[in-house]
């Protein structure tokens, strides 16, 4: 189950206490203050780390607090720092500031660290505070109090392909076919609630990033259907395949109302990405016309395929994600695409 949303308590550790001792052994006729410092208190960060897919852990538990530091002992003893805490969140997370809504961090890239709060310093000791002039020092600090903070997590998937589209188009067929992903597979509409992610390998040890966006509405910008909820997830893709299908339940496939049907379908999804966001909206999108297999004939295929190519004013490539014909094209055309992207993220 992806979970795209989490809000957290996070706690670094108060420092520990200096201690306050005197020097005592039978043959040193002159002791002398020895109290050590207390250790730091523990950090907290967040850590974008590579195979966690979801903030589902992080849901689930909303406190999180680093260790305490130790107080200082006698004989000028250091007490021992309280232990750092690493909290592990998948790459993409955006970090708001709970109390103000500020955008503290985007962790977009594995590995990538953010320190959130500081553990307390420790105390000082007796020892710390020995001078000629004062040479029983009977003072000591307390340790440092930690930090804590309210943050929110929101999950933005990283992927070099978006496959977007209205409902039942054929989207999630199409991930299994390409990769070792099974998402919820049915004959009626959002099958798919919520994304899925897939590794797709191609030849010469090549591999595209691959997800699937549940299907769009009229209307979805403003949270219609499955709306904003998921739109934020394809904004991070490189590229976009927008996945059509036509309407050949009667098995024809060259139907006018067919071709006008799958124009209409993809115009409301230009339309609601554009809405949503000017930048999403200009990504690079790939057409494909999906479920070729049920058309009669090839030539029935490329008419169909021609005949939407002509009507959006793009290139458009057929596929069948049930059967695999296309898909290796379509494949290759999304891995030079995606190249071309990064080139250009690149210099921009």
């Amino acid at each position: 189950m992806l979970v795209d949303r989490a809000v957290i308590f996070v706690r670094s550790g108060k420092g520990g206490d200096g201690r306050v001792s005197f020097r005592r052994l039978k043959y040193v006729p002159k002791g002398g203050p020895d109290g050590g410092d207390g250790g730091d208190g523990g950090d907290v960060s967040l850590v974008a780390t590579a195979g966690v897919d979801t903030l589902l852990d992080l849901s689930s538990k909303h406190h999180w607090y680093a260790g305490d530091g130790q107080p200082g002992g006698s004989k000028q003893c250091y007490g021992k720092d309280g232990a750092d805490l690493e909290v592990a969140v998948p790459p993409g997370t955006l970090v708001y500031d709970d109390e103000t809504g500020e955008l503290v961090a985007d962790l977009d890239e594995v590995g990538r660290q953010l320190p959130i709060v500081k553990g307390g310093r420790g105390g000082f000791g007796n020892e710390h505070f020995k001078s000629p002039t004062n040479q029983a020092p009977q003072e000591a600090t307390p340790g440092e109090p930690g930090q804590e903070r309210t943050l929110r997590l929101e999950l933005k998937l990283v992927a070099d392909v978006g496959l977007i589209g209205v409902p039942n188009a054929g989207k999630s067929t199409l991930l299994s076919r390409v990769s070792r992903a099974r998402p919820k597979i049915g004959a009626y509409p959002f099958t798919t609630i919520e994304p899925n992610l897939g590794i797709a390998p191609l030849s010469g040890y090549r591999r595209v990033v691959v997800a699937d966006i549940p299907g769009l509405l009229e209307g979805a910008h403003r949270g219609h259907g499955l709306g904003t909820q998921f739109l934020r997830h394809i904004e991070r893709t490189r590229v976009l395949v927008h996945v059509l299908a036509l309407d050949v339940a009667d098995g024809d496939g060259d139907d006018d109302d067919g071709v006008a049907g799958a124009v209409t379908r993809y115009q409301i999804v230009r339309d609601e990405l554009a809405s949503y966001s000017e930048a999403l909206a200009n990504k690079r999108e790939i057409v494909v016309l999906n479920k070729t297999d049920l058309f009669g004939s090839d030539a029935q295929r490329e008419d169909a395929a021609v005949a939407v190519e002509r009507a959006i004013g793009k290139k458009v490539i057929a596929i069948s994600g049930v059967t695999g014909d296309g898909v290796v094209r379509l494949m290759n055309t999304c891995w030079d695409a995606v190249d071309q992207a990064k080139v250009v993220g690149a210099i921009g």
